[in-house]
């Protein structure tokens, strides 16, 4: 299933109470998409890791009560205790964690309680992955435990990664390279006994690095140690052609109407940057702009700069170019 659709799912679902699991490959975001629900929802959010615990951790230290003659549990801090809180548990890493640390996971998931504890109302319990063919150091989740979520297996989707990365200015560079070529932004083999390869996650390090003050002849190989070699290779290559597209400055100011180029690289590039340009001066003038700027490029470049448009709520239908280009790519849409 799609990040996107998993987040519809799983705001509803967190409502009732029903505790969800998601399934996925190293790198793909799973525990970003639970902190984005519990971001949109004004939910406090606890990432705990079952791997770094005990069994005694969740149920709490035995000691004895001279008041009450009795031997009691005490109560975990790093749990949620406050009675009208509101938020998400997430369980992050449950199947590396070992048999006996997710035996005391039981009671908390399905009772919402153990020991001493108890998981205030306002709590929902999400937890997450990898899948046991992914080589990963993962126990076997016993029947009864995986019997007690709502599962779902997270797919590396594309479209959802594009929107996200505009959506937190992600260089423009590695957004074109991957639309160019999207198989490079997953290229995990469970059969490989490669340290570094492509995921959504490596790939925002690799932001991170360009973004950095390391030495132009570093860069191939810290690239590398993101995203593997063929990855950072294909990328560095790619971003050489951003060096050919035009001032992005002069479309939006109508100053450029049009250009001459068929290398679909640059034509990728150019639409790419042209989003995030717009995204940082989205006046209506400019959107005009572009838009009828967009009437001259190949039809298919022309829709997707569009459509990326849309999706980052820049107001094409509200521009007087609107008209123009439905006309001319209205039969495309169909």
């Amino acid at each position: 299933m799609k990040a996107s659709n998993i987040i519809k799912v799983v705001n509803q679902l967190i409502k009732k109470r029903l505790p969800v699991f998601i399934w996925g490959a190293p790198g793909i975001g799973k525990s970003s998409i639970v902190k984005q629900i519990a971001k949109s929802q004004n939910l406090e959010f606890i990432d705990l890791r079952l791997s770094l615990l005990d069994p005694t951790d969740l149920k709490g230290i035995p000691f004895f009560n001279a008041d009450t003659k009795e031997g009691v549990w005490a109560k975990p801090s790093f749990l949620p205790s406050v009675e009208g809180s509101k938020g998400i548990l997430f369980l992050d890493e449950i199947n590396t964690a070992p048999p006996a640390v997710q035996a005391s996971a039981y009671q908390l998931v399905l009772d919402r309680k153990v020991g001493e504890y108890e998981l205030p109302e306002g709590w929902s319990i999400v937890a997450a992955g990898n899948r046991e063919n992914d080589r990963g150091v993962v126990y076997k989740m016993p029947p009864p435990l995986a019997n007690r979520f709502v599962h779902f297996e997270m797919e590396v989707d594309f479209n959802d990664w594009k929107s996200w990365a505009y959506s937190v200015n992600i260089e423009s560079s590695i957004i074109a390279y991957l639309a160019y070529d999207k198989s490079m932004l997953f290229t995990f083999d469970a059969s490989s006994n490669e340290k570094s390869f492509a995921t959504p996650r490596s790939w925002e390090y690799v932001d991170k690095i360009i973004k950095s003050d390391i030495e132009s002849n570093l860069i191939l190989d810290s690239i590398s140690g993101a995203v593997g070699r063929e990855a950072a290779i294909g990328y560095l290559s790619f971003k050489k052609v951003m060096h050919s597209l035009p001032d992005l400055n002069h479309i939006l100011d109508g100053t450029l109407t049009r250009i001459e180029e068929d290398d679909p690289k640059i034509v990728m590039a150019l639409a790419i940057g042209l989003v995030n340009t717009l995204l940082e001066n989205g006046s209506d003038n400019a959107i005009n702009n572009v838009l009828k700027f967009s009437l001259e490029l190949p039809s298919e470049f022309s829709i997707m700069l569009v459509k990326d448009m849309q999706q980052n709520n820049i107001d094409v239908e509200g521009s007087k170019e609107w008209g123009e280009w439905v006309r001319k790519f209205a039969y495309l849409l169909v």
